[in-house]
């Protein structure tokens, strides 16, 4: 068995594979200032509930939280016993990097990338949103373009509320009308509606770009919330994409 962990700026996200199978999934808040011994005992700790904690073999790690990455290495390797493959530009990949500076490359874009060009078609357009909300673009001829960086939804409510005098926190869910008749509609509606009027066109004009028509992929942790607003519909919703381009990337290198 095989643990897959994808290091976030909100979430870490952890996934267990047995051959190509996912058969456990966790999500934990990130937080930097959690010591290798902390996220050692934890993870130790959930592994052993599922009884699987000796059947753990290999790790690879991607991460885009530099202050967690060589923490969570080590919390693997002393607590679990086993070595950790951390995904960079370096390694094997199935797509090619042909990004201006393949070194910036997000580990999870790359992740991303691997898994839209082997699970689907190409040219193939994955959009992820996480903290940011990322478009991660493989061409047609399977090479990784680079793509769009933008704020995510979260980051909208929260800097409504905190650069406003006015506006409440918000939480993130589905709005009852275009036309908000309180503040928190209103809220809702601009970002929510506001980020799904933004994809479509950004969809629109990465299709211009690639010349062709794409496969559009979404996953992380809203791509539900939006869908239903899209005039052009996702193709596909993978909550597990990021992972299993881990997975994908750790046969290439092994």
């Amino acid at each position: 068995m095989i643990l897959i962990i994808d290091i976030g700026n909100t979430n870490i996200t952890l996934g267990v594979f047995r051959e190509n199978e996912i058969i456990h999934f966790w999500r934990l808040s990130t937080d930097i200032t959690r010591t290798e011994d902390e996220y050692g005992i934890f993870i130790k700790n959930l592994l052993r509930e599922n009884g699987i904690e000796t059947q753990i073999k290999d790790a690879i790690i991607s991460s885009v939280v530099i202050q967690l990455t060589e923490k969570i290495e080590t919390a693997l390797s002393k607590y679990i016993g086993i070595k950790s493959l951390v995904i960079s530009h370096k390694l094997k990949t199935n797509v090619v990097l042909k990004t201006d500076n393949p070194s910036q490359i997000g580990a999870d874009r790359i992740a991303n990338a691997c898994a839209a060009s082997k699970l689907y078609s190409v040219p193939a357009i994955v959009v992820d949103f996480g903290t940011a909300t990322s478009f991660d673009i493989v061409n047609q001829d399977n090479e990784f373009m680079g793509g769009i960086i933008t704020a995510g939804m979260k980051i909208q409510a929260e800097a409504l509320s905190r650069k406003t005098s006015k506006l409440p926190n918000l939480n993130i869910e589905i709005p009852k009308s275009v036309i908000g008749r309180n503040t928190i509609d209103a809220m809702l509606s601009g970002v929510v509606l506001g980020h799904a009027t933004m994809i479509d066109g950004l969809i629109r004009e990465c299709e211009k770009e690639l010349g062709s028509q794409a496969v559009i992929i979404a996953t992380g942790g809203y791509s539900s919330v939006i869908s239903n607003y899209l005039r052009r519909k996702f193709d596909y919703i993978n909550p597990y994409l990021t992972l299993i381009g881990e997975k994908i990337i750790y046969d290439l290198n092994r």
